[in-house]
């Protein structure tokens, strides 16, 4: 993977069309992570950075990453944990007073319900997997609400296997659809207050919670045969997108689901 910004990402980021936004980004735990190829994207665009870090342990991989990206705000961050998230929020109230971008990037399912199938599945394990993987974004959302006087846009990462059967997604199916179900019913509660919703929904791509996934490097071989484009995308690719979900560019679009896949999943 390309871990430099490419030369559409260097075309995009001369105008700086999110001078003066302030974005918060939840799920960076590496180098490799989707949220931090949105970061660094926002960054590039002029934005404004709140970044988040899942525990002590992640601490040491994510905080030179928010030096780097010059982050005004830098923060623990494990939804699991009552009043962390909420936590999050108030310091951004405290040193912002407003937010104009929120992305949501973490999902988690015990490992032997994520690599059972999901018939098998146990009670705890999908309860644990709806929680922070669904949601939390929801109560991101409700977080987000009071602090998007003038509009804002909220995302959140999917994956194909919310709507087709992925072989060995298993659980995170149906935990994936109800997050994009989500979206939708939030895009309809927050529009009048000009607040768009997204779903990114990306295609295969080596990060280190789909390591956790069964057979993922078969999966990531199947793709780059049967995508239309022939290559598999990088997280500056679902950077580009979500940047520009959050733009005026994107103003009358809410509610979606948005791939970057390189057409994966057009193919039967």
């Amino acid at each position: 993977m390309n871990d430099q910004p490419t030369d559409l990402t260097k075309t995009a980021i001369q105008s700086k069309v999110l001078h003066g936004k302030r974005a918060l980004v939840i799920g960076i735990a590496n180098e490799h992570s989707i949220a931090y190829g949105c970061a660094r994207v926002f960054r590039e665009l002029g934005a404004d950075l709140a970044v988040t870090y899942l525990n002590e342990k992640a601490r040491p991989y994510v905080e030179p990453l928010a030096k780097e990206l010059g982050a005004s705000v830098f923060a623990p961050c494990d939804v699991a944990q009552s009043g962390q998230l909420e936590a999050v929020f108030e310091q951004i109230r405290g040193t912002w007073g407003n937010l104009d971008i929120a992305l949501h990037s973490i999902a988690f399912a015990p490992k032997e319900d994520l690599q059972g199938r999901l018939v098998d599945s146990s009670d705890e394990g999908f309860k644990v997997a709806m929680d922070i993987s669904c949601h939390s974004f929801i109560r991101m959302a409700r977080l987000a609400e009071p602090l998007m006087p003038n509009g804002g846009t909220l995302l959140a990462m999917s994956y194909h296997g919310a709507n087709k059967v992925v072989p060995n997604y298993n659980l995170m199916g149906p935990v994936k659809a109800a997050l994009e179900s989500a979206v939708r019913y939030l895009a309809y509660e927050l529009g009048e207050k000009h607040i768009r919703v997204h779903a990114i929904s990306p295609g295969p791509l080596k990060t280190r919670a789909a390591s956790g996934l069964k057979d993922f490097d078969v999966l990531l071989s199947e793709a780059i045969e049967r995508a239309p484009i022939g290559e598999l995308v990088d997280i500056d690719d679902v950077g580009l997108t979500a940047a520009y979900l959050t733009t005026p560019f994107a103003r009358r679009l809410t509610g979606t689901t948005t791939y970057v896949d390189g057409g994966l999943s057009i193919m039967a």
